[in-house]
């Protein structure tokens, strides 16, 4: 890093992690909840901890030793509650609906189907095309796929993946969950379809009113198929090994694991093949890529804005894993004084980053499972409960380097990602219709 000055040393050795950790920094454009940088505080700090103090040792710091002595009971209390998952009652929001279904008396709930009691999906034909279905599910026909329909598709092994909630026009996750469900083409296979099925429509509960009517449509073909090493799209009824509740879109929602939140209809209830070539979704009024995939990208969570010169400081943040995987998280430190960036390099690509280090998956899941373990059977998990590989494509990786000898003055720091292909974010799309993806900057003061 010769241009920024010998003294100015980027590692990924995390040891220094160990101290105390300075507060959260607000995201600029969209805060973090305090439950994703609770949780990945706890992370980080489980993960160094396994480091040991051989590594402070092997560094020459001595005081940072006895500042993890002084905190040790602190981080074994911040082990024993660790989390990775996001707890059901901490999911950040995007609502749709006035009244919102979940809010309204329990006696309504039951009466429009959103309840488990009461719950029924129509998967009937498109009647504006010439789409054939042949054993329709109906309300109008009392055949409508009822809850215990539901469980009875999913059998003895439900499917259950892990998969990041998060929105094409939020910078932020707005959570980490494990769910659970059956499934969206076996469903579709009981409805019996026959011919001229192009896209498959479906809608949630919105009060009956066609203003707040939500809706979203997929491919037939990647309902029937699943593209190799991606999950199905799934009727989901669980997250995180509870019923889902009505605040998360129950008793049933959709869950399309490789795209945003706004593929994932809440509280759904109407599912229509159709023969139509052309998608419905209400999104794409809004200028909305609707077809997106999610991007790979990362952001800061932990990072000071004011330090003393001397002091080593701790970079951590969270990587949103999209489908072109998680290759690297990289750092880079420009001082002010070095004036503005070349315009003709908008995304930095000629800047001296470094890697920092990515975290391994927790050994506890958190998010109100029984012991933080996940249960059996989820997908891309061995038998003992480990990932086949990490980071794992759609959720989430956390992430964390150390600044060493920096001089006095102002820094912007950046944070961007690689993906398995080798493209450095926004890129390969950089154009925030189709998601969010921006490189994220932020001011650090070295005070002398």
């Amino acid at each position: 890093m010769d241009e920024l000055g010998p003294t100015v040393v980027v590692t990924p050795c995390p040891h220094a992690l160990l101290i105390n950790l300075p507060e959260a920094t607000p995201m600029q454009d969209q805060p973090l909840s305090r439950d994703i940088s609770q949780q990945h505080l706890e992370v980080s700090r489980r993960y160094f901890m396994h480091l040991g103090t051989a590594g402070f040792a092997a560094m020459g710091y001595p005081s940072l030793l006895r500042a993890q002595d002084a905190d040790r009971n602190i981080l074994e209390e911040t082990i024993a509650d660790l989390e990775y998952l996001t707890h059901h009652k901490e999911f950040e929001l995007v609502e749709r609906g006035k009244p919102l279904p979940y809010k309204l008396p329990p006696e309504k709930r039951l009466a429009i189907g959103m309840e488990r009691e009461s719950w029924k999906l129509d998967v009937i034909a498109d009647r504006e095309t010439n789409a054939r279905v042949d054993n329709p599910l109906s309300r109008e026909k009392g055949t409508a796929l009822d809850f215990k329909g539901l469980l009875k598709l999913a059998g003895k092994r439900p499917t259950r993946f892990l998969k990041v909630m998060t929105c094409n026009n939020m910078a932020t996750p707005l959570g980490m969950g494990l769910w659970e469900g059956v499934p969206l083409r076996e469903a579709i296979w009981a409805a019996r379809p026959s011919a001229n099925i192009r896209r498959v429509f479906y809608y949630g509960h919105h009060n009956e009113d066609p203003e707040q009517i939500f809706r979203s449509s997929l491919p037939i073909g990647r309902v029937l198929e699943d593209p190799p090493g991606d999950h199905p799209v799934i009727l989901c009824y669980k997250l995180n090994g509870e019923w889902l509740g009505g605040k998360n879109g129950g008793p049933v929602r959709m869950i399309v694991p490789e795209a945003y939140g706004v593929k994932s209809v809440k509280w759904l209830k109407t599912v229509v093949l159709t023969n139509a070539p052309a998608a419905n979704d209400t999104y794409a009024s809004g200028n909305n890529d609707i077809d997106s995939w999610m991007k790979t990208m990362c952001r800061f969570i932990h990072k000071p804005t004011k330090v003393k010169a001397g002091s080593p400081i701790p970079l951590t943040g969270l990587a949103q894993v999209g489908v072109g995987g998680l290759g690297k998280v990289q750092v880079w430190i420009k001082p002010q004084q070095d004036g503005e960036w070349p315009k003709d390099d908008p995304y930095f690509t000629k800047a001296p980053w470094q890697d920092a280090a990515i975290l391994p998956p927790p050994e506890k899941w958190g998010g109100g499972l029984p012991g933080g373990k996940l249960p059996p059977d989820v997908r891309f998990f061995t038998a003992e409960g480990k990932p086949t590989h990490w980071p794992m494509r759609y959720t989430i990786a956390h992430w964390a380097t150390l600044l060493k000898g920096m001089v006095p003055g102002k820094y912007d720091i950046y944070c961007r990602t690689i993906d398995n292909g080798g493209n450095a974010q926004p890129m390969p799309r950089p154009f925030r219709k189709s998601g969010r993806n921006n490189i994220e900057g932020s001011l650090i003061t070295i005070e002398g």
